[in-house]
């Protein structure tokens, strides 16, 4: 079965209503997914799985189960190796919030992108706290998460602002994984290590 089928098999798991009210279909499972492939401390792939699905899902066979979680397990590794490669990353999405952002793809993203940010806080904002949150408005703006937020409220009112930051998303993963993921031989003066 080619990559492209086994994605195709992944997103109808995904996208099933059967799933758990709180796991992710299979846009928020990208940004999730892409959240994890950037993040300086990698999470164990158990861990991660069941927090994707938020509850064991009822699989047909063990076939079934191995099948799904070695495609989210390859869909990772291929995020990871587009990013590492300094490639734009596609999303599986329109970069739109159109109409209704609650209802947009790009929303659901950004929210997938935001649970995976979650799974590891501190370990985000340990070595570069400014530049991460800097790069990471975009997407904590597409999520919607913050609205109430003093600080977004400005920033959720102004449409056409929140359109020109979520165009960005695709540039700032390339950023944000080289800046998460810098090699160690930079000099001790620019990357503290805190012990």
């Amino acid at each position: 079965m080619s990559f492209a089928e086994q994605l195709s098999r992944l997103q109808a798991f995904l996208d099933a209503d059967e799933l758990h009210d709180e796991a992710l279909d299979y846009v928020a499972a990208h940004g999730y997914l892409t959240a994890l492939s950037i993040c300086p401390d990698q999470a164990p792939e158990r861990e991660w799985i069941d927090a994707l699905f938020a509850e064991p899902p009822h699989y047909r066979s063990d076939a079934e189960r191995e099948e799904i979680e070695a495609t989210l397990i390859q869909l990772k590794a291929h995020i990871t190796r587009l990013l590492a490669a300094d490639d734009d990353l596609e999303l599986p999405c329109e970069l739109d919030l159109g109409e209704v952002p609650d209802d947009s793809d790009i929303r659901g993203w950004c929210i997938g992108f935001m649970e995976g940010v979650f799974l590891r806080e501190a370990a985000w904002f340990e070595d570069a706290e400014d530049e991460v949150s800097e790069l990471l408005l975009p997407i904590m703006v597409g999520s919607g998460l913050f609205d109430e937020q003093p600080e977004f409220v400005d920033i959720a009112r102004d449409r056409h602002l929140m359109d020109d930051m979520v165009e960005q998303i695709p540039e700032l993963l390339t950023a944000l994984f080289l800046l998460c993921n810098a090699p160690d031989e930079k000099p001790a003066l620019l990357k503290p290590r805190h012990h």
